[in-house]
């Protein structure tokens, strides 16, 4: 057995310099029943600090095997779209100023320009994130992003069982085949995925726990009444009435819980679905968009959209077809 050992050491001490350059180095000694394995961890690197140019050039980009933040143990604020989706492990997080965590199960939706900050985590924690750069963010095909903003922006994350857990785990599946196989469009593919992903965590949200009950439930309900109604109603009153509060405490409800006014998000999901019919809908009029929005005419909506974002709607429509 000595002479083993004292064989071990002579390798190990010629060996430096290729421990230091490699993952991990084997040592076997022949006919000798024992081995030794010396493994050299290299340390975590961040993908999001790796490819920050694949990211802006693809617009849309999943990694795996996500362990951390960026910025390790120090705070860091993000001008991507995050979605991280947590498979094992736990991490306690600062979100701004709100206690957060990433864990089994769980989906986080982050928009850009928060501060994380990680308190903690278990050494196997584990999550996939999608990262959309923010100029995808503009996309009409994406509006449902903006949509879903007063939602998440407060609280990111949400809770999912197994079976919801699956069938994300799935759609993500898909996006790593469009990337694999090379297909054609693969912009456009990987944006209609991320689109049915959000509108899926959409569903799921609406019967979790911390969407129920006092305030949150209040917002909950104008959105779903927002969704149905803002063609024929666009005042705080009819949105106020239906949750049975004054107009004054229904708008600092919808401003406490989501940072923004109840007449915000009114104008918010008529501008949203006009681009969106401009820009997807060309066998449409302006005047035929406009009877659809509930305007009393092509002038009066023309008017409204371009007080919201600065263009007229066949502006918008000429931009985004140029």
């Amino acid at each position: 057995m000595q002479k083993y050992t004292d064989s071990a050491i002579c390798i190990l001490s010629h060996c430096r310099y290729c421990l230091a350059k490699s993952r991990f180095f084997i040592i076997s000694i022949k006919n000798n029943p024992y081995f030794c394995i010396m493994k050299k961890e290299l340390p975590y690197t961040h993908p999001m600090n790796v490819y920050p140019q694949r990211i802006s050039e693809e617009g849309i980009v999943v990694f795996d095997d996500v362990r951390g933040l960026p910025s390790g143990d120090e705070p860091f604020k993000s001008s991507d779209y995050v979605i991280a989706i947590g498979h094992r492990g736990h991490m306690e997080l600062m979100y701004d100023d709100m206690t957060d965590y990433s864990e089994q199960h769980t989906v986080g939706v982050i928009f850009p320009n928060h501060t994380l900050r990680k308190v903690s985590a278990t050494s196997d924690y584990q999550a996939t994130l999608i990262i959309v750069d923010s100029s995808v963010l503009n996309d009409p095909l994406l509006q449902i992003i903006k949509q879903l903003r007063y939602r998440y922006e407060p609280h990111p994350n949400v809770k999912l069982d197994k079976h919801e857990y699956h069938i994300i785990t799935h759609v993500v599946e898909g996006m790593h085949e469009i990337k694999r196989l090379n297909l054609p469009d693969q912009r456009m593919l990987m944006t209609r995925l991320l689109e049915f992903l959000l509108r899926l965590l959409s569903q799921y949200r609406k019967s979790k726990l911390n969407e129920t009950g006092g305030d949150k439930q209040v917002i909950t309900n104008f959105h779903n009444n927002l969704v149905q109604h803002f063609r024929e109603h666009r005042d705080v009153g009819f949105y106020a009435a239906q949750a049975c509060l004054s107009a004054k405490h229904f708008s600092a409800v919808v401003k406490q819980e989501t940072g923004h006014t109840a007449a915000y998000w009114i104008h918010h999901q008529v501008v949203v679905e006009a681009k969106m019919l401009l820009h997807i809908r060309h066998d449409l009029t302006v005047q035929a968009i406009a009877d659809l929005l509930g305007f009393e005419d092509q002038a009066t909506f023309s008017r409204y959209f371009r007080r919201e974002t600065g263009l007229s709607p066949t502006g918008f429509r000429n931009k985004k077809t140029s």
